[in-house]
């Protein structure tokens, strides 16, 4: 999800036509070379009619921008975009022969669910198949709602991808993402989602095999999201997700004001963003699982862990700290070990002194929608309202439940 100050959702050609016969030899990739594909989900769910500008449109172009520097011969950038006006289509920036960047049309689709399994591995396929590569990177755009599946009638969820063209209301879960990334598809240098709650351990781990990198923030996203002008060039630098991570972040602490004056155009409340090494993930799930050995109520656990979701009533699922769930829940010792193994695996984490919510009020803060984000560290997990939940219930699902030991908690 993403952030979209003025309603309660949460929340960022030249045409050259290229044909895709992927019953032919793909042609070797140059040494070097890397392709990244952005997703974008923002077919009617509020992304795409946003004040000032529409944000799809907005971040693609700061893409264009962001392209300039890039010599693209041998980088590729290709944009999927479903938004509220034409059809879906898939597109690469490249420069011409003169040298201007522009978009060259890969493929314009029929109007279909973009959120839909098929869809997206057809997406990736005809990406991935048509611009081989030495490295790959994926940017996943759109609302989201953390490892959440969807539909979950105790809670009103996002998930990954909003799509809801025709009337309809269609989301992603992550199980579907895992067995689109599961589909002979490349391994990824990093997976980036500019989405809300999507610093999940749950999602992290579930991912883990697929990627080299997990990049989001653990809270509500700004609006505007990555500022893709200053994130693009960074995409095919080694290292790049850290360093796509640190522009990001300071992207928004350059114009941080604690809130004051805050609008679309202009976003003064600040951001938070991590990143994970999932090499490191394993290991990570097997100390919590050595660690994790109490009877503390989920009442008294809730109650004394920083929660980054400030969705009072309503959709509020919560997103908990994961280093204080650890701290609270173990020994001196036992923490100081489990500590060695999150910091080998939180390569990046930053934020400002306070986030933006467009659930959070006076009670948090002076200014409506902040809230401190003092004493976090930039991880989520969840603790589960009650026990009997349907939310509980797709936990127990969820590979980090298992992988972490947590039915030794009762949960």
């Amino acid at each position: 999800m993403r952030l979209k100050l003025y309603t309660l959702l949460c929340v960022s050609f030249l045409f050259l036509f290229t044909s895709c016969n992927q019953d032919d030899d793909p042609v070797p990739p140059e040494a070097g070379s890397k392709t990244v594909l952005v997703y974008i989900v923002a077919d009617k769910n509020g992304l795409e009619s946003s004040y000032p500008s529409n944000f799809a449109t907005q971040d693609i172009d700061e893409m264009l921008v962001g392209m300039k520097s890039i010599d693209t011969s041998l980088y590729n950038l290709l944009v999927y975009l479903d938004d509220n006006g034409d059809s879906p289509i898939l597109f690469r920036i490249a420069k011409d022969k003169k040298g201007n960047v522009e978009r060259q049309i890969v493929k314009k689709y029929a109007e279909q669910v973009s959120t839909d399994v098929d869809v997206m591995k057809e997406v990736m396929h005809r990406t991935f198949y048509e611009y081989p590569a030495d490295s790959y990177g994926l940017v996943y755009w759109s609302h989201a709602d953390g490892w959440i599946p969807y539909p979950v009638p105790s809670a009103s969820t996002r998930w990954i991808g909003q799509d809801a063209g025709e009337g309809q209301d269609n989301r992603m879960n992550i199980s579907d993402f895992v067995e689109v990334l599961d589909d002979e598809m490349p391994h990824f240098d990093f997976i980036m989602f500019d989405a809300c709650f999507m610093m999940s351990i749950e999602v992290a781990y579930a991912v883990r095999n697929y990627t080299d990198y997990y990049m989001g923030c653990p809270t509500e996203n700004p609006g505007p999201g990555a500022p893709y002008d200053k994130v693009v060039p960074l995409m095919f630098k080694q290292g790049a997700a850290v360093q796509m991570a640190e522009a990001y972040f300071n992207h928004y602490n350059e114009n941080y004001k604690a809130g004051v004056g805050i609008s679309n155009a202009n976003w003064t409340g600040g951001t938070s963003v991590a990143v994970l090494k999932t090499s490191e993930l394993d290991n990570l799930a097997i100390l919590t699982n050595q660690v994790l050995q109490t009877d503390v109520t989920l009442e008294e656990l809730r109650a004394n862990i920083f929660d980054y979701d400030k969705r009072i009533s309503k959709g509020h699922i919560g997103y908990f700290d994961m280093q204080g769930i650890i701290q609270y829940l173990t020994s001196d010792v036992e923490y100081k070990m489990w500590k060695q193994a999150f910091n080998s695996a939180l390569v990046y984490w930053n934020t400002t002194e306070k986030n933006y919510s467009a659930f959070a009020d006076y009670r948090f803060d002076a200014v409506a929608g902040m809230f401190s984000m003092k004493e976090t560290n930039g991880v989520t997990h969840y603790i589960p309202l009650s026990l009997d939940s349907q939310a509980a219930a797709a936990y127990r699902s969820t590979a980090w439940y298992t992988a972490a030991g947590l039915d030794k908690m009762g949960w």
